[in-house]
């Protein structure tokens, strides 16, 4: 699944408008880190010399961290004890920018802390203190009011984060998901347990593989069986769409209608703990912004892919984002360009599914708006857009010795990265007359300054039952009087 680069730039400036609303059980995430250099003599296990302590919040802490560290607005709606972790949740929680919180401190409860130790960047031992008791009546009516009254001064998106701490309740989870209907609120919930018909109602539930799995009792062992089990759920469950979290092989976002299967950016895992809050709070604010489901899903799956290369249960911030969407795309781009052989079979690949497979060529040197015309009309005569870039060499004999004026690689680079574009060939020849008779397209297209009957490799295209166009030529354009002002001016 491609996504245009410009695009979701342009999301990402948006998501700082985002204001959305997190009901669910919130944590304290406190981190033990130090040095392992000796075991003790009381029992075979190691040692920890505690150098540094530190405590975050974890569970819906974690999201609305996430969607503040994005800018945009957060509001949290949970329950703690009252105790001293459930203060220090409180102080968190202040102490962080873009972000409110309704907290209900209830007696006789404790605040679920999950203490974590660690040595060279890896867990030694996890120690949860909780308790997975429902919440009282009471404090399900707080929490119902505080909802009721948030959504009713926006009709953004609201999240329920179900970590089966007893916040969320069945009954209450119904009221909540109604409360947001009629106030045309959409809702995603990120799932606990193995009975999903709870978030009856949903636009959107994130569960990970191994939840997915035991709420629909169906094998989840490639793609064809995720999508079947996530619409036995979306069925079953009353829910519009599911975007499971496959760990390594990415997320799959599933409706009734089509399936998408996004690839897990390929990165060193150091912590995977509270991945799944960033792909929560990422969808959340993303299509509280205008962003459709599967642009929102994308957007998350890159955040996702950042989040579990930091320590703990770390945030994603819109810099990072935007770094690796460069490096998306430039990866991206360089798969485009191909050698003639390679070429060959992919084009093979496109039109045994029936794909129209377009050709046009050129020098390409500094790239200006008649080349982006040129390749714009091109690719509206195809599926599928197929570029000839003239070497270096072959550009020299053409244009002279002081000609390109950039290299064969970053030519190709720049045409790679233009969506029209679908792939790149270099060829070496005055003409590519070699690389048409290889390539044996569909539609040729050349612009308009030829004639039909002196396009190289016309006649060829038409004998095999081809196409052969002339696109029109924007004005005004031309590398080689760029050329000559820059020189004019002496830059």
């Amino acid at each position: 699944m491609v996504f245009d680069l410009f695009s979701l730039n342009g999301l990402l400036e948006k998501l700082s408008a985002g204001n959305i609303t997190c009901v669910g059980d919130v944590m304290l995430d406190r981190f033990f880190e130090g040095q392992v250099t000796r075991l003790s003599p009381e029992a075979p296990i190691p040692v920890l010399e505690v150098d540094t302590e530190t405590a975050m919040l974890g569970g819906a802490g974690n999201v609305v961290r996430n969607i503040a560290a994005l800018g945009a607005a957060a509001r949290l709606i949970s329950v703690v004890g009252d105790d001293e972790p459930g203060l220090s949740v409180e102080n968190l929680l202040t102490a962080q920018d873009n972000l409110s919180a309704k907290l209900v401190f209830e007696e006789n409860r404790l605040t679920t802390v999950k203490s974590r130790y660690l040595a060279a960047r890896q867990q030694l031992l996890r120690a949860d203190r909780e308790v997975t008791s429902p919440v009282t009546e009471n404090t399900s009516g707080a929490i119902e009011s505080a909802v009721r009254k948030e959504l009713s001064k926006r009709n953004g998106v609201l999240v329920l984060s179900d970590y089966g701490k007893g916040v969320l309740g069945a009954d209450l989870i119904g009221i909540l998901i109604n409360i947001a209907k009629q106030n045309d609120t959409k809702v995603i919930i990120d799932p606990k347990g193995n009975f999903f018909d709870i978030y009856r109602g949903a636009d959107l539930i994130t569960p990970n593989l191994q939840e997915l799995g035991r709420a629909s009792g169906m094998p989840i062992n490639c793609d064809s069986e995720v999508v079947a089990a996530a619409r036995h759920i979306i069925q079953n469950a009353g829910v519009k769409a599911v975007l499971a979290t496959r760990s390594e092989q990415g997320m799959s976002l599933v409706t009734m209608e089509e399936a998408t299967h996004l690839k897990a950016r390929a990165r060193e895992v150091f912590d995977v703990s509270g991945a799944g809050d960033t792909v929560v709070a990422i969808v959340a604010v993303a299509l509280d912004v205008g962003a459709d489901l599967k642009t929102a899903a994308a957007l998350a799956n890159i955040a996702a892919g950042i989040v579990v290369g930091k320590n703990g249960t770390a945030v994603v911030h819109i810099s990072e984002i935007l770094s690796a969407l460069h490096e998306t795309a430039l990866m991206g781009s360089e798969l485009k360009i191909s050698a003639l052989n390679e070429a060959s079979n992919k084009i093979a690949s496109w039109r045994a599914k029936g794909l129209r497979c377009g050709f046009t060529n050129g020098c390409f040197d500094l790239l200006h708006p008649g080349h982006i015309s040129l390749l714009s009309q091109a690719k509206k005569t195809c599926d599928r857009l197929i570029v000839g870039l003239n070497s270096d060499r072959s550009v020299r004999q053409l244009k002279g010795e002081n000609r390109p004026v950039q290299s064969e690689s970053s030519r190709a680079q720049v045409l790679a990265s233009l969506a029209d574009v679908d792939l790149v060939i270099l060829f070496d020849d005055a003409t590519p007359l070699a690389v048409i008779e290889t390539l044996r397209p569909d539609v040729l297209i050349k612009g308009s300054d030829y004639e039909l009957k002196d396009v190289v490799g016309g006649d060829l295209v038409a004998n095999w039952g081809g196409e052969v166009l002339l696109a029109d030529i924007l004005p005004g354009h031309s590398t080689t009087s760029t050329i000559e002002k820059l020189e004019g001016k002496k830059i």
